[in-house]
């Protein structure tokens, strides 16, 4: 068996992937840049992370390749880095990549001086020369000889991005008057990319966008633009019908590689499915529609099945591949459904799921809801209800089935940012569904977070195998108190209130940029870097300083602090224009503004959540979606709640019963014991 480099000792799946390569791997850290620095030699910065497809096909091809090793060990210093747990290392180099070569995209390759500056940029490069692109190798042996005879041409090169990075790292000047005419632009940006016959935006590859749509029902909300909505429910329900949805085992693909939604990148990410399971949830609230409400359940159930640690976390992501290919595990051919589900039951399935003797993709069948059950029903002359039956039964016998093939690796690393997504995903989920089991696994999610990855009143970044590791970023405090928030609203245990308070006014110690407002994303403490990153887009995952934005006026809204308020404002504001211009690239910001001009209200309820009469004031609260309500409760007047939560002071219950009361900026209407009153002051 081949020895093992440095790599063996890291606890990131990905980086233990390549630890029995040939390549003289380390991981990013004080060793390996000061060999870089006493030997003056290039780093080769290679970028990833688990459930990446042509990360997987780039190592077969090259880093296991010896002779390529070779050339890697002689002329460079070859890092290897989990972008998952170094986001700042990849935000940085990643936008150089793109300056340089005007396309992004992982693995990442970088070739940096010792001083940590690129001067030649790529992604993935083929073993060969192929399709333009040149092969590693020569790269390889391009980038050296430019390094060992052309140190000049370097020079220009490590001078210009040098002053890019400079520039680029500045966060965007001036303020903005905050109106609701950048909302309505906002809208008008996203809705103009619409694809209106497919759903989504844009053309190939499509990506779901949740942050954006979620953000348009907040538009329909606020105007009843009829557009919105339906720009939202033609897209929702093209996705959950089409092949980036697991239609057996619930949850979502990374994206689509075509314009339809039929064949996805096949790789399922933590973060894609807690934010799609949240934009569904707010389009059943908003509709009514039972179809997205079933997208959520299974969506959240798939995470509670798959991606949940015994003792409460969520895992990263699950791979593309299976057995060497990529989407083996979830694709069938028409013969396979024949012989698990029998003649009858199968040619019902292969009616509504689309699956044809000729595929659609490469010889087999991704499947996909072609028909509804009704379509099913009529086409084969049987009644609705057996037809139902037929295909919830042949979907539990394929899941049976697929589950005895070879899984889908699992990348089992505790991301701290991305469980507070899931758990605010679960907990909203728990309070509009009534689901006391998703409470709980947000519970223990949150739990988990907080005594695995918190330490001395910070928050570390990630958890695998019992080590956890690596300062926080900006997106684990503000994504972690965002969860906290939604948990306390699901529970009303104050303790997550509490956490959530403590974890921003940490935010503010370490990531608050005290000379021209904002967050950067690392923290004042980080290690130095080639620049401190301040990542102002909302990408697949939304920017710390979005989240951070919404977290502070929400905890505003509690406490009424409008210094929280102000910092919240301090972000919007010079970004006003852009991201009403640019909607699509700030779908979360758009939403915290949207939240800092909206008229917001306060409901403060006074009694025992378990009661029948507090319960009937929740359910009327719960039933809709509220994105500018503020919901506290105390249990009675000497709840220790009242002390910590300004909002709760003074409410006395009216006649022993669970009292309502409706707010706006601390000044209430009068208490409410009847559900109907309650409904009433809030405009249902």
């Amino acid at each position: 068996m081949a020895t093992a480099n440095r790599l063996i000792n890291e606890t990131s799946p990905y980086l233990r992937q390549h630890a029995y390569n040939p390549v003289d791997w380390y991981p990013w850290g004080e060793e390996a840049l000061e060999r870089a620095r006493k030997e003056n030699k290039p780093i080769l910065l290679s970028i990833g992370y688990a459930a990446c497809h042509w990360c997987h096909v780039m190592e077969h091809e090259s880093f296991e390749d010896p002779v390529t090793a070779g050339l890697m060990n002689d002329n460079f210093v070859s890092i290897k880095v989990d972008r998952e747990e170094r986001p700042d290392l990849d935000s940085i180099y990643m936008d150089v990549v793109q300056a340089m070569t005007g396309a992004g995209g992982w693995p990442m390759t970088v070739f940096l001086t010792p001083d940590l500056v690129p001067f030649y940029a790529g992604t993935y490069f083929p073993p060969v020369d192929r399709s333009g692109m040149p092969s590693f190798r020569r790269v390889l042996l391009g980038v050296a000889e430019a390094w060992q005879k052309r140190p000049d041409e370097v020079a220009r090169t490590v001078a210009q991005v040098t002053d890019y990075v400079r520039d680029r790292r500045l966060p965007t000047a001036g303020a903005q008057i905050l109106n609701p005419d950048l909302l309505d632009r906002a809208a008008q940006s996203i809705v103009q990319q619409f694809d209106p016959l497919n759903g989504g935006f844009g053309r190939a590859p499509k990506f779901p966008q949740p942050m954006a749509l979620e953000y348009l029902l907040r538009y329909h909300l606020r105007t009843g633009d009829a557009m919105a909505l339906h720009v939202v429910e033609r897209t929702l329900q093209r996705m959950a019908r089409g092949g980036i949805y697991d239609q057996l085992g619930g949850g979502f693909h990374r994206y689509a590689v075509d314009a339809i939604w039929l064949v996805p990148h096949f790789e399922k990410m933590l973060y894609d499915n807690a934010q799609l399971a949240r934009v569904y949830l707010v389009a059943h609230q908003v509709t009514g529609n039972p179809f997205y409400r079933r997208i959520v359940e299974e969506t959240l159930d798939y995470v509670l099945r798959e991606m949940t640690h015994p003792e409460g976390g969520f895992y990263a992501t699950q791979d593309a591949d299976s057995e060497g290919e990529e989407g083996k595990f979830y694709v069938w051919t028409a013969d396979e459904i024949d012989a698990v589900l029998g003649e009858s039951d199968a040619e019902l399935f292969k009616l509504a799921y689309g699956v044809t003797e000729g595929s659609n993709w490469e010889g087999k069948n991704i499947l996909l809801l072609d028909r509804t059950v009704e379509e099913v029903a009529t086409s084969a002359g049987i009644s609705v209800e057996a037809a139902r039956a037929a295909l919830e039964r042949g979907r539990k016998v394929l899941f049976e089935r697929r589950a005895q093939r070879v899984w889908p690796g699992r990348d089992e690393k505790i991301l701290t940012a991305w469980n507070g997504l899931m758990i605010r995903a679960f907990a909203e989920a728990a309070r509009a569904l009534d689901r006391d089991d998703y409470r709980v696994a947000a519970i223990r999610a949150a739990d988990f977070i907080l005594h695995k990855l918190g330490q001395n009143g910070r928050l570390l970044r990630t958890y695998k195998d019992g080590v956890a590791k690596l300062n926080g970023y900006l997106e684990d405090y503000a994504n972690l108190a965002d969860g906290l928030l939604a948990l306390y609203a699901a529970t009303f245990d104050v303790h997550w209130f509490s956490e959530a308070q403590r974890l921003t006014e940490a935010m503010v110690t370490w990531f608050w940029d005290d000379t021209v407002g904002g967050f950067y994303d690392t923290s004042h403490d980080h290690e130095a870097l080639l620049t401190r990153p301040r990542d102002l887009y909302d990408n697949a995952t939304p920017a710390g300083n979005s989240v951070a934005a919404e977290v502070m006026l929400r905890l505003a809204s509690y406490l009424g602090d409008d210094t929280l308020r102000q910092r919240a404002r301090q972000i919007l504001a010079p970004l006003a224009e852009a991201m009403a211009d640019h909607a699509l690239a700030f779908g979360r910001l758009v939403c915290a503004l949207d939240l800092y001009l909206a008229d917001g209200r306060e409901v403060v309820i006074v009694g025992d959540p378990r009661d029948t009469d507090t319960r009937a004031l929740l359910d009327v609260v719960n039933r809709r979606y509220r994105p500018h309500l503020t919901l506290a409760l105390a249990r009675a007047t000497d709840d220790p709640a009242v002390q910590i939560i300004p909002l709760l002071r003074d409410r006395p219950m009216l006649d022993g019963k669970a009292t309502a009361y409706v707010c706006q900026h601390f000044t209430c209407q009068l208490p409410s014991t009847k559900p109907v009153e309650l409904a009433r002051q809030l405009g249902d």
